[in-house]
Order: C-alpha cells, then structure tokens, then sequence
C-alpha cells in the first residue's frame, strides 16, 4: 500500500507541474515562469470521509471557500457526488467522472482549468478566473475524495510579471509572500470574503 501511495503522490505532483506549465505559456510567459516564481512546491495530501447525515441541509462536508495554495487535484468518489461550485450566485453540483481529476486553482494563481469560472487571479494580475467551492453530505451514502495540494515556498513572493501589467492597468493585488497569505487565510473563517480582497492596491 505504501508504494501505491508513494507512486501517486509522485505522479500527481508531476501533474501538478505540467498544468503549471501549461498555465505559464496561455498567459504568453517562459514555460516555466510559475514553477520559479513558486519556488519549491511543497505537496500535502487530505483524504477526506463524509459520513451519511440523515439531515443533510443542516450541515457542510466543508463550507463554501478557495483553495490558499497553487494547485488542487481532487479525486471524488464515483459513487457519491458532494462537490459544488458557485455560479452565477447558484451551487452546481458536479458530476464525478471516471479517470478524471478536478482541478481547482488556488489564490496563487486562481486560473480555471475546468469548466467553469468565478473570481480574480493574483499571479495573473486579473486575467483569469476560477471559483468558489464546497462539499455536502448525503443522506444515505458515506463519501471519500482524495485532495492534493501543491502549495508553493514559504518566501515565494506572489506578484503578477511585468509582461502582464505594461498595458498600463498596473497591478491588482499588491506583492506578497505565501508565509503571510497562508498566514491570514487560515486567521479567516473559510466562507469569509476572498481573502485577495486583503491584498488589493
């Protein structure tokens, strides 16, 4: 079991930095602009169980929020769906798929690689948008996803680059490192304003 999990938190981390890359050249930067700019990623992994709860409305799997790092990859059960995205001030729930992971991109870069799109990106000064997320319980059935996060270096200085901001708009979110956004995300009560409201110029 242990070299199961070993082979795929090293094959998700991998993944991880080929969306990193791909994100860096749709904004028209080097390849790896992100992967420097995030320094070295640490990775942590949550494997999260929501028991059945017979009155499901009366509570959260986990509240609406986003994610304070870089990258999630989220495995969701396939018998239970209990994800939901906020759109047009409306929960969806999305549908779990075989051999498929959600990517949810955190404040760091806040681009959707998905399908659906929401709120305002720091690195990408504004360019892309992602979404706020949470899961439900369900009445009958207990559920298991399996997130990981790429999260970048505590000094990573968070700051969109130049080639994003010399038409003049200048920059939305001032500099900042992850130590002090991770810092003032978890200060927060997840399903609080985005916390890149803090952060505004």
């Amino acid at each position: 079991m242990a070299e199961i999990v070993s082979k795929y938190c090293k094959e998700v981390r991998e993944l991880g930095f080929r969306l990193e890359e791909l994100i860096a050249e749709s904004l028209g930067l080097e390849r790896d602009h992100i992967r420097k700019v995030l320094g070295e990623q640490g990775q942590h992994m949550a494997i999260n169980y929501y028991p059945a709860c017979p009155e499901p409305e009366l509570t959260y799997g986990l509240p609406g929020h986003t994610d304070p790092n870089a990258i999630t990859i989220l495995l969701q059960d396939l018998q239970v769906a209990g994800l939901q995205v906020l759109k047009d001030g409306k929960w969806l729930a999305i549908k779990p798929h075989p051999d498929a992971f959600v990517i949810n991109i955190g404040d760091q870069l806040q681009v959707p690689f998905f399908l659906w799109s929401n709120h305002i990106t720091a690195l990408s000064n504004g360019r892309y948008r992602s979404v706020w997320h949470r899961a439900v319980v369900n009445a009958d059935k207990p559920r298991m996803s399996i997130a990981s996060f790429l999260c970048p270096a505590d000094d990573a200085l968070i700051s969109p680059p130049k080639e994003l901001t010399e038409d003049g708009t200048g920059a939305i979110y001032r500099d900042f490192s992850y130590a002090e956004y991770y810092k003032k995300f978890w200060s927060r009560n997840l399903d609080q304003e985005h916390c890149l409201e803090l952060f505004k110029n």
